[in-house]
């Protein structure tokens, strides 16, 4: 039996890498972006949609015979409340309506650290910072994270979809300074933590941390060690090439300081 994902969000750079590591056989990938998507390869089974996530009439088009959604889409930096209360806010709340309109039964929605941005990483404790630490938004950015958060709560709660949000510490094929090394997540880890979130029987609601198993970890790996999440990754061996550099005192780090509204 045919597995269909949609994923939104498809040429971003989170979406760029997993594209690859998410295939499977038996497994259709719909890929869903305003911008333009590369052509599928030879062998490769993806369904490639033009379009907007915020408009609900190609969002119940993409959602239709579809088993699960990754929401990827949206702004992944700061941006003027306007735009991401109009991307990223009523953007998911039109995604997830489709979903539940099209009897779609999991969610994984793509949240960021920044959701709790002003947690202090002093406080994370020999645990980490739980990942469903309470929100504390360093950026309007980080608002609209807590409130996708919210909106996967509502719907698991009234509709009773699996949803699983993911607050993703920093995606990419390397980590980029010394925050990162706390907070990186391998491509590999990633599709490793996307295939648990896809895979679990029956995850109901819950927030988990999208991070590698960093040596300087500072986020709590146990919530997504419940879904079968296994990471294999370390950011500690970028350490000796990056420049040098101190902790944040903030989750969010620089993202604290970002003045709001100004798109980075």
């Amino acid at each position: 039996m045919t597995q269909r994902i949609l994923i939104t969000g498809a040429a971003g750079g989170i979406g760029t890498l997993l594209r690859p590591r998410l295939r499977r056989p038996g497994r259709v990938l719909r890929l869903l972006d305003i911008a333009p998507l590369p052509p599928p390869q030879p062998g490769e089974a993806v369904e490639l949609v033009h379009g907007s996530l915020t408009d609900p009439e190609v969002m119940d088009a993409a959602c239709r015979d579809v088993d699960a959604v990754l929401h990827l889409g949206g702004y992944s930096r700061e941006n003027s409340w306007r735009e991401t209360l109009s991307v990223n806010i009523d953007g998911t709340h039109t995604v997830l309506e489709a979903a539940r309109a099209a009897g779609v039964g999991r969610v994984v929605l793509a949240s960021s650290n920044h959701a709790a941005g002003f947690r202090e990483v002093a406080d994370a404790g020999p645990g980490g910072l739980p990942a469903d630490s309470p929100p504390r938004p360093d950026t309007y950015y980080g608002v609209s994270k807590a409130a996708i958060e919210a909106l996967g709560s509502l719907y698991h709660s009234r509709f009773g979809m699996d949803v699983v949000c993911v607050r993703i510490g920093s995606c990419f094929e390397r980590p980029a300074d010394v925050r990162a090394l706390s907070l990186w997540m391998s491509p590999d880890d990633g599709a490793r933590l996307f295939e648990a979130c896809l895979a679990h029987p029956a995850p109901g609601y819950r927030v988990v941390w999208g991070v590698s198993a960093n040596t300087r970890q500072v986020c709590s790996p146990t919530e997504a060690a419940e879904l079968g999440y296994l990471p294999e990754d370390d950011a500690e061996r970028f350490a000796a090439e990056l420049p040098p550099g101190e902790q944040h005192r903030y989750l969010g780090g620089p993202f604290t300081t970002t003045p709001l509204g100004i798109p980075n």
